[in-house]
């Protein structure tokens, strides 16, 4: 897989309405359901998680992150690149995911109310808690 299947994945969910734990790309999704969407897409395993709150805490969203068979973290979050995995932080605990698209990312956004695709500027850039990579991305 590469990079640019990674980010068509993320832009086929463009537009889809927002829902709390959503997984479709017509009935609606959440930043959760935009990352298992692109997992699915590109052949990768997910594990999906149900039942979570709005505002995950205690570091829910990390650990789920952390056991995927197919992310692998990435220690510097400067050495990020198109296709990755972006978690971040909009409140205290790190709760929204979004995939890099170079200098924009995609994301399902509540404040939206739909998937989308913006720029990556300061504001967003300083929300970024950790970033992971889908195992076996080519260069």
């Amino acid at each position: 897989m590469t990079a640019a299947e990674i980010i068509a994945a993320a832009r086929q969910c463009l537009g889809a309405p927002f829902r709390h734990q959503g997984r479709s790309l017509t009935t609606g999704m959440d930043c959760a359901g935009v990352a298992l969407h692109v997992a699915q897409a590109i052949g990768c395993e997910a594990l999906d998680v149900s039942g979570y709150g709005r505002t995950p805490a205690n570091g829910q969203l990390e650990a789920t992150l952390d056991t995927q068979p197919d992310l692998v973290r990435v220690l510097d979050i400067a050495s990020r690149q198109p296709g990755d995995l972006l978690l971040m932080r909009l409140a205290r605990d790190p709760q929204h995911l979004a995939v890099l698209c170079g200098d924009t990312i995609v994301h399902a956004y509540a404040t939206v109310g739909a998937c989308c695709e913006h720029l990556l500027d300061e504001a967003w850039e300083r929300r970024i808690v950790r970033v992971y990579r889908f195992a076996g991305i080519a260069s």
